[in-house]
């Protein structure tokens, strides 16, 4: 039998759950009734008045509240801008302006909002990575980037996410430039000029981005050759010191000789040269006494052959320690140490050619020479 058919249930009650109290969903009435009576006691209003000065408190009561929170609204769009920061305004998310430091307003929220970016702090991140070397060797990098954000509002609008960017650019940069040198120049001497160039290399594509983001500094923080290649390292290098080694031991030694034997090339080429002008004065000059002896000859035939025969003899024997002596009578002759002497004499003369002691006591000029002829052999 159904529950809701008569005679079903006794008690005359045709519900199934007993005697349970008929519960509802609240009067929506009677909670604003609630809500007001709560308003006006708060503003001074009779909780349980219904007559016109109820009504009027109650409507003073609203209009205080709405005031109030107008007034609390306005005041939330006050804020601060330090020395070091700016502050981009936005109308429904539409850039309006730039606001300087110093005490600031806006229309609140939902009309506009602001967005505070810092232009001054340095701040700073690292990045660590394996990479390879123009002459394939790998190295750990550590690699430390200083940076600020110098115009706020390429920071805000140009890239979704700046610092992201920044460390993406980084770490591309310094592959780049690591896979350009040399591992001696980045493990030793070249470590300035990598920070230069990375930093230049970044701040490029940064600004090719228009992140607003300044690089201040790049910096090589670590540099280090990984430990399962650091033997096989470590002989590399030492072969390429022993081949620099050897290079420049061999550049001295190319130094030290070449302008030896340029100089000696010099040196025999002048000698030669000189040995060439002095073969022709000589040349020249027996040419002319040639000249000037047969001039002679042809004036005096027999006194120059005469001459010419003295002069041979003089030379012949000029070096000759023997001496000969030319008397008719050689019986009691006196020694003398005649060529003691002639060394002597020779041995005290600067000239280029030695004088020579000869004694003629036989040898007379013919009467019938002519008188010049006398005079030069008497001089000699």
């Amino acid at each position: 039998m159904a529950w809701n058919e008569p005679g079903g249930n006794p008690d005359g009650n045709r519900k199934p759950w007993g005697n349970r109290p008929e519960q509802g969903p609240p009067d929506l009435d009677e909670v604003v009734r609630n809500l007001q009576r709560k308003l006006s006691a708060l503003f001074g209003g009779a909780s349980g008045g219904r007559g016109p000065s109820s009504n009027g408190l109650r409507r003073y009561g609203i209009g205080s509240l709405f005031v109030l929170l107008v007034i609390v609204w306005l005041f939330t769009g006050l804020y601060q801008v330090d020395a070091a920061e700016r502050a981009l305004v936005l109308r429904f998310g539409k850039y309006v302006e730039t606001t300087q430091p110093g005490l600031r307003w806006h229309i609140p929220w939902p009309v506009e909002t602001k967005q505070v970016i810092n232009v001054a702090t340095i701040e700073s991140f690292s990045d660590q990575t394996r990479m390879l070397t123009s002459d394939e060797n790998l190295v750990d990098i550590n690699l430390a980037v200083q940076f600020r954000r110098a115009k706020p509002l390429d920071y805000a609008f140009n890239v979704r996410d700046p610092d992201a960017t920044l460390r993406e650019v980084s770490e591309s940069a310094i592959r780049e430039i690591i896979g350009r040198s040399r591992l001696d120049s980045v493990l030793e001497s070249g470590r300035q000029e990598i920070n230069a160039r990375t930093k230049d290399l970044i701040q490029r594509t940064l600004n090719a981005y228009k992140t607003g983001i300044e690089v201040t500094s790049v910096n090589l923080q670590g540099v280090s050759v990984p430990d399962p290649v650091a033997p096989s390292q470590q002989d590399a290098i030492k072969a390429r010191e022993d081949k620099e080694r050897l290079a420049l031991e061999a550049q001295a030694y190319a130094n030290d000789i070449l302008p030896k034997a340029r100089g000696a090339a010099a040196r025999e080429l002048q000698d030669a040269q000189a040995y060439k002008a002095r073969k022709v004065a000589d040349a020249e000059g027996e040419t002319q006494r040639f000249t000037q002896l047969l001039g002679e000859y042809e004036q005096a035939p027999a006194v120059t052959r005469q001459r010419l025969y003295l002069e041979t003899l003089e030379t012949v024997f000029g070096n000759s320690k023997k001496v000969l002596l030319d008397t008719k009578n050689a019986n009691n002759v006196l020694y003398l140490p005649i060529d003691k002497l002639i060394e002597q004499s020779r041995s005290n003369r600067d000239s280029t050619r030695e004088g020579t002691i000869t004694i003629h006591p036989a040898t007379s000029v013919p009467s019938d020479a002519p008188p010049d002829d006398r005079r030069s052999r008497g001089s000699r």
